[in-house]
């Protein structure tokens, strides 16, 4: 790179760092603590769960290995949950709602914060769960009245087989002067 480049990201590092600064001052005191993603809040967990939405596919399959691998607090079973919910990963929510349901019927005190948020959560794909059961069944449904449609017009065609392959009858002429 030459110079003048180096010089220009140096300056604008330096400006930028200066203005991180400046709105720092800004902040009052009684200002609450910015939550940090690994500290095991419920503010950090809301975060956690809007920043599913901006990881790409290889993020998410690396936050699922993080999250097996490390210890399973009542946040990292919440934040897991979450995960295995989400619209683009191979979803389970049933694994998913064990692991909210275990956090609704723990004792420690550290998932008392928690509860509320893995009640919402568990709610929300009890719902899922049972929407996805109901297109299940109307997806058989579907098939099974298409296949006897099928079954139906099958019969039809062969219906209309069979007439084509009858003889035709001859009318009998009625005399003029009979009657029925």
């Amino acid at each position: 790179m030459s110079s003048k480049t180096e010089l220009i990201r140096r300056g604008l590092c330096g400006l930028s760092m200066a203005a991180l600064l400046a709105g720092c001052t800004a902040l009052p005191v009684n200002a609450k603590k910015a939550a940090r993603a690994d500290e095991p809040t419920l503010e950090a967990a809301l975060g956690y769960y809007q920043g599913l939405a901006r990881m790409t596919q290889a993020e998410l399959g690396r936050e699922r290995s993080i999250l097996v691998a490390v210890p399973q607090t009542p946040y990292t079973q919440i934040r897991m949950a979450m995960l295995l919910g989400h619209p683009r990963v191979q979803q389970d929510l049933n694994r998913g709602l064990a692991l909210l349901d275990s956090v609704l019927k723990s004792s420690d005190p550290a998932a008392v914060p928690f509860q509320p948020l893995a009640r919402q959560v568990a709610d929300n794909y009890l719902e899922r769960v049972k929407l996805e059961n109901q297109l299940d069944r109307q997806a058989q449904q579907l098939k099974d009245s298409q296949r006897k449609a099928s079954e139906l017009q099958d019969k039809l065609d062969s219906l209309a087989d069979i007439e084509r392959t009858l003889t035709p009858r001859q009318r009998s002429v009625k005399p003029e002067g009979s009657k029925r």
